[in-house]
Protein backbone atom coordinates (compact mmCIF):
# COMPACT_ATOMS: atom_id res chain seq x y z
CA UNK A 1 0.00 0.00 0.00
CA UNK A 2 1.72 3.71 -0.99
CA UNK A 3 1.95 5.93 1.81
CA UNK A 4 3.79 9.32 2.17
CA UNK A 5 6.03 9.41 4.24
CA UNK A 6 7.83 12.62 5.37
CA UNK A 7 10.34 13.36 8.65
CA UNK A 8 9.61 10.06 9.74
CA UNK A 9 5.40 10.29 9.84
CA UNK A 10 2.80 8.58 7.65
CA UNK A 11 0.00 10.99 6.15
CA UNK A 12 -3.38 9.72 7.25
CA UNK A 13 -6.52 10.78 5.70
CA UNK A 14 -9.38 11.18 8.01
CA UNK A 15 -12.99 12.78 8.20
CA UNK A 16 -12.96 14.81 11.35
CA UNK A 17 -16.91 16.42 10.56
CA UNK A 18 -20.61 15.03 11.28
CA UNK A 19 -21.88 13.47 8.73
CA UNK A 20 -20.57 10.89 6.76
CA UNK A 21 -16.86 8.84 7.67
CA UNK A 22 -13.71 8.66 5.11
CA UNK A 23 -12.34 5.70 5.80
CA UNK A 24 -14.77 4.09 8.83
CA UNK A 25 -17.94 4.52 5.40
CA UNK A 26 -15.59 3.02 2.43
CA UNK A 27 -14.19 -0.43 4.13
CA UNK A 28 -13.77 -1.84 0.45
CA UNK A 29 -10.72 0.36 0.11
CA UNK A 30 -8.45 0.89 3.04
CA UNK A 31 -5.73 2.48 1.04
CA UNK A 32 -7.57 6.07 1.26
CA UNK A 33 -6.46 6.45 4.34
CA UNK A 34 -3.08 6.56 2.91
CA UNK A 35 -2.86 7.30 -0.86
CA UNK A 36 -0.58 10.16 -1.62
CA UNK A 37 -2.43 11.63 -4.49
CA UNK A 38 -5.14 12.27 -1.80
CA UNK A 39 -2.82 13.52 0.65
CA UNK A 40 -1.32 15.97 -2.05
CA UNK A 41 -4.96 16.82 -2.84
CA UNK A 42 -5.99 18.22 0.73
CA UNK A 43 -2.83 19.70 1.37
CA UNK A 44 -3.61 22.05 -1.78
CA UNK A 45 -7.58 22.23 -0.97
CA UNK A 46 -7.81 21.07 -4.70
CA UNK A 47 -11.50 19.73 -3.95
CA UNK A 48 -12.77 19.40 -7.42
CA UNK A 49 -9.68 17.51 -8.37
CA UNK A 50 -9.76 15.62 -5.83
CA UNK A 51 -13.48 14.86 -6.63
CA UNK A 52 -12.14 13.61 -9.62
CA UNK A 53 -9.22 11.25 -8.63
CA UNK A 54 -11.14 9.52 -6.26
CA UNK A 55 -14.19 8.76 -8.69
CA UNK A 56 -11.87 7.40 -11.45
CA UNK A 57 -9.23 5.38 -8.84
CA UNK A 58 -12.17 3.98 -6.39
CA UNK A 59 -14.84 3.06 -8.52
CA UNK A 60 -18.40 2.78 -6.25
CA UNK A 61 -16.88 4.27 -3.69
CA UNK A 62 -19.17 6.95 -1.27
CA UNK A 63 -17.94 10.32 -1.51
CA UNK A 64 -19.88 11.75 1.62
CA UNK A 65 -16.85 12.17 3.44
CA UNK A 66 -15.04 14.20 1.16
CA UNK A 67 -16.12 17.63 2.53
CA UNK A 68 -13.31 18.19 4.84
CA UNK A 69 -10.61 15.74 4.51
CA UNK A 70 -7.77 16.34 7.14
CA UNK A 71 -3.85 14.90 7.63
CA UNK A 72 -3.08 13.39 10.31
CA UNK A 73 0.90 12.96 10.54
CA UNK A 74 1.71 9.82 12.82
CA UNK A 75 5.10 8.27 13.30
CA UNK A 76 5.95 5.12 10.93
CA UNK A 77 5.26 2.25 12.41
CA UNK A 78 3.23 3.26 14.95
CA UNK A 79 -0.55 1.30 15.67
CA UNK A 80 -3.61 3.23 15.28
CA UNK A 81 -7.55 3.00 14.83
CA UNK A 82 -9.78 5.41 13.26
CA UNK A 83 -12.72 5.84 15.28
CA UNK A 84 -16.42 6.94 14.07
CA UNK A 85 -19.38 8.77 15.77
CA UNK A 86 -22.05 9.68 13.85
CA UNK A 87 -19.92 10.34 10.28
CA UNK A 88 -17.06 12.32 12.63
CA UNK A 89 -13.96 10.21 12.44
CA UNK A 90 -10.72 10.31 15.32
CA UNK A 91 -7.62 8.95 14.85
CA UNK A 92 -6.73 6.59 18.20
CA UNK A 93 -3.23 5.95 19.11
CA UNK A 94 -2.60 2.66 20.59
CA UNK A 95 -0.21 4.01 22.67
CA UNK A 96 -1.75 6.94 23.81
CA UNK A 97 -4.89 5.00 25.24
CA UNK A 98 -4.98 4.58 28.97
CA UNK A 99 -6.82 1.66 29.48
CA UNK A 100 -8.39 1.06 32.88
CA UNK A 101 -8.92 -3.60 34.41
CA UNK A 102 -12.25 -3.78 36.28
Amino acid sequence: MNKLIRKGCVAVVYSPGFGAGWSTWNRKYPEILFDPAIVEFVEKKQDEELEVYVTLRYPGIYDGGIVGLKIEWIPEGTLFRVNEHDGAESIELRDAVNWIQA
